[in-house]
Formats: structure tokens, sequence, C-alpha cells
């Protein structure tokens, strides 16, 4: 059984399978070889039976009776001496001589057989010659009764001697005929016999065949899917083993493996869910304390709007009295200090205004709507339209721009920031020239593209990501005022309606600013999803 156990091991399924139809196959083969041996013997004897022996002891017959005519024609034409009566004796010689050859024909393979046929010709011939051709010499045509009773006497003593020899060709016949039929029903009977052996030996052949390739496959192929079922039902500890032909060991190898590769990524798997608990658990406690934290946002925008603007106010106010009540009392020194003191409260509140400004974009007032961009930039144009006149700016827009969703007011901020720095950061040899273009994003068919190009003074590339921080400031405040937010609210505004914005920085001269927003049909989602980190983003702007 060991050693059964190592081929099976050794073979693969298919091997198993090939072995069982080479086994049968060669089962068949030699099957098909004995029994058509065994169906030729059968036809040999049959045929040396049926086509020899016995047409033989009929020729043997036929020979006798022509050898009967013979003598009882040789004997008329003793007796009634006419010429009349030797066609008998005439015919029978012929008939004698026919059925000899055929005889000896059919019994070339069988001398003893054909001794009794020469034993008979012999006789025949002695017959002849001692008697019947004397006899037929002696008879004179016309004159019956020539020969005497003693010849006639002597003739049938030869001729009972030849019965005595046709009576033992006969015997020796009957005996070859049944002899060959005893042999032709040993012969079928041993074709019977081993026919039934052979099938039954391929019946069980087969049988044997199948219990082994039930015990050497197929019980392991069961075992193999019960234990693959079991490891599926979430048995993950059931260890498969491997057992029957090489291929299947080599697939039982290989479940085992993803067993245990399923085992350490599940184990791998619940630490990784544990540290998840506790980073879930983390992040909600820090969820607490971002609201907790927003909250005092909330009131320290209060404030700033309302207590921290009201002191400013009042230094502003009083620094003005100072000024007017005791300006006559004052040198030019302390005039100096009381406008930078007025100047200072007043660039504080609008600092205060801006930062208010930027941490409450996309918190308070968060409007979805359908948005003309064109309405918007009338409304920012409107706003800037004392910058316009002074600066003696031209303006180019698109004749139609595209509606999306979103905050109009929010909208009409980014423009109004955009167009303001271009006419802003004006170059002093020129008048203003902004372009405002809108077409589909080359790069994602689903967001417009909207650039205000200008040609003023310019962003050195460095300073490109720079400009979008908040308080960064790439000139001094005595050159360009401002606090350093609009462009930093520019950003959050494109950001909370799902877009990005960039500074394009293959330009010749000015700058271009790009930025892109979505279509109508994806704004809602995108600006969703871009809405989900703006307070983060007020948190840090604020502290």
């Amino acid at each position: 059984m060991a050693g059964g156990t190592g081929i099976g091991r050794r073979l693969t399924v298919q091997g198993w399978f090939f072995l069982a139809l080479s086994l049968m196959v060669l089962l068949v083969v030699i099957g098909s070889a004995v029994g058509a041996n065994l169906l030729s013997q059968t036809a040999r004897v049959t045929d040396d039976l049926l086509l020899r022996v016995q047409p033989s002891q009929t020729e043997a017959y036929r020979l006798q009776a022509a050898l009967v005519n013979q003598e009882t024609g040789i004997r008329g034409y003793a007796i009634a001496a006419d010429k009349q009566f030797l066609a008998p004796y005439t015919s029978g010689k012929k008939d004698e001589a026919h059925s000899a050859a055929r005889l000896r024909a059919q019994l070339h393979d069988r001398p003893d057989l054909l001794a009794d046929l020469r034993a008979v010709e012999r006789g025949a011939a002695a017959w002849r010659q001692d008697y019947a051709e004397p006899l037929a010499a002696a008879v004179t045509p016309g004159r019956p009764h020539a020969v005497d009773q003693a010849t006639v006497d002597s003739g049938k003593h030869e001729f009972d001697h030849l019965r005595v020899l046709w009576a033992k060709q006969n015997a020796d016949l009957a005996k070859a005929v049944k002899e060959g039929r005893a042999h032709l029903a040993h012969q079928r009977t041993v074709r019977n016999t081993v026919l039934s052996g052979m099938v039954a030996a391929f019946l069980l052949t087969g049988l044997a065949l199948a219990v082994l390739v039930r015990l050497l496959v197929t019980r392991p192929l069961e075992s193999l899917s019960k234990a693959s079922e079991q490891v599926a039902a979430g048995d993950f500890a059931h260890h498969i083993t491997g057992d029957g032909p090489a291929d299947l060991t080599a697939v039982a190898g290989a479940v085992e493996g993803m067993r245990r590769r399923i085992v350490a990524e599940l184990d791998a798997s619940r630490d990784q869910e544990e540290v998840l608990s506790r980073q879930a658990a983390e992040l909600d406690a820090q969820a607490v304390e971002l609201r907790r934290s927003n909250a005092e946002l909330e009131q320290f925008a209060y404030v700033a709007s309302h207590d921290l603007q009201e002191p400013l106010r009042k230094v502003a106010s009083f620094c003005q009295l100072l000024e007017k009540r005791y300006g006559d009392q004052l040198d030019d020194r302390g005039l100096q200090y009381i406008d930078f003191a007025v100047d200072g409260a007043k660039r504080m509140q609008v600092l205060i205004n801006d930062l208010l400004t930027f941490s409450r974009v996309g918190r308070l007032d968060d409007t979805r709507e359908p948005v003309g961009l064109g309405p918007a930039l009338d409304k920012a144009l409107r706003n800037l339209a004392a910058a316009v006149e002074e600066s003696d700016a031209r303006i180019d827009r698109p004749g139609t721009m595209p509606e999306i969703v979103g905050d109009p007011t929010l909208l009409t901020m980014l423009w109004q920031n955009l167009v303001g720095n271009a006419l802003k950061f004006r170059h002093p040899d020129r008048a203003p020239h902004v372009t405002v273009t809108c077409d589909p994003d080359p790069e994602n068919p689903e967001m417009w593209r909207l650039c205000v190009t200008d040609n003023g003074i310019g962003i050195p590339e460095e300073f490109t990501d720079k400009v979008f921080v908040i308080f960064q400031r790439l000139h001094s405040r005595d050159a360009y005022g401002g606090t350093g937010i609009g462009l930093a609210l520019c950003k959050k505004i494109v950001e909370h309606h799902g877009g990005r914005i960039w500074i394009d920085t293959g330009v010749a001269e000015g700058t271009r600013f790009c930025f892109t927003l979505p279509v109508a049909e994806e704004a809602v989602e995108a600006t969703e999803a871009a809405g989900g980190t703006d307070t983060p983003t007020d948190e840090k702007a604020l502290t």
C-alpha cells in the first residue's frame, strides 16, 4: 500500500486516467487478438469438417457407387452378352476416377484416409485386372451364358474383398467426421470459455481501475474539496493536507499556502483594525476638539467684528481729536506720530475685515444656486469702476459666459480680486489691459477653464506658489497697499467650488491667473467634496 501510495503521489490525475485508459486499451487489444485466434481456429475446424471431411464421406459413397455400377455392368454384360450393359461399367470407371481425384484433393493432409483411398483404388484395379477385364474379353456378343458360373463366383469373392475395404474407408471417414465434430465442439467450448473469461477479466479490470482511481484520485480530491469548503466557511485554522496524485498534492499545497497567507493577512487586518479603532477614537476626540475650536473661532469672529473694532475706532477718533485740538501745539514729528497711529488703526480694521471675509468663505451663508459667470463679472467690474476709470484700463471679456452652481457673492468677490490685482499691479509705463477668457478645460471636459491675463509688472516664477499663501507679500506696503489676503481668498473660493487656481508662467509679459470651475451638472457634488475641508483651513488661517 505504501508503494502504491508512492506511485499515486508521483502520478498526476491525468496520468492516472491515461494509465487506466492504457490498461483498458491493452486489455482490449490482447482480448481482440486472442478472440480473433480462437475464431480463426474455430473457423478452420469448421471449414475442415464441413468443406473436406463430410464432403469426403459423401464422395466416398459416390466412389463406392461407381464401383458397384462397374460390378453390376460387367456382370450384366457377362450374362446377357449385350454391349449395352457395359455402359454402367464404363461410366462407373469415369465416376470412380473423378471421385478418387476429388477425395485425393480433399484428403491431401490426411494420410490415414488417403491410405484407405489407395487401398480401395488398388482393390478396384486388382478386381478389374483379375476379373472384370478378362471377363469382358471372354464374352462373345450375342452368345449369352458363355461364361461359366465358377468365373462369376470368383469375381464375386474378389468384389466382396473390395467391399471390406469400403467398410474400412467408411468407418475411418465416419470416425474422422465424429472426431471433427468433437474437435469443433471443443473449439467452440474453448472459444466461449475464453471469450467469457475475457469479458469477465475486462469487467474486473475496469472495476479494479475504478476502485483504484477512487482510492488514489477521487477520495483525495473529495478530501481537498471538503477541506477547502471548511476553510471557505470560516474555519481558517483548519490545516489542508495533500494526498494522492502529484498535481492534487501541489494544489493542496497551494491552497494551504493561500490559507496561511489569508490567516496572516487576517491577523494583520485585525491588528490594523485595532489601530484604526484607536485612530477612529482619536479622530472622534479630535472632531470634538475641532467642534469646540470652531465654536471658539465663531466667538473670536464675533469679538473681532465687534469688540476689537470698537477700540480701534476709538483710537483713530481720539488721535484725530488730539490733532484737531492740540495740532497747533505739536511739532511736525508729533503730528507725524498721530498720523501713524490713525493709519495703523485703519489698516488694522481693514485687516480684521479681510480676515473675517476669509474665514467666512464656505462656512457662513453657503449658498448653492445657479450663477452666471457673466453677471458675477459684471457686478465685480461695477465695484471696480472707479479704479478702471482712474487707470484708463481696457478690459476684454467673452460675449457669453457659462452658468455654474455656486455662491454668487463669492464668485463676484473672486472676479473682483483677480481684476483688482491686475489694476493694482499695473506697469507704470502703460495702461492696464485685462483679458478674460473662458473655454472648456482640455484636461477635464467636465470643467471650465477661466483665465485673467494682464500686462502688468508680472510675478517671478519662483513666487507663483507663494502668492496664494495668506499674508504673503512680494512688495512692501509702501509700494503697494493691501493685507496680503486677496489671492489666498481667491484660492479658497475656487477650491470651495471644486476647482483649482494657478499662475500660467507661459505668458511673455504680465501675469495670467487661471482657474477651473465645474460645469453645472457636476458642480454640486464637487463643491460639497471640496467644502468638507474648509473648516481646518479656516482654523489655520485664523491661527
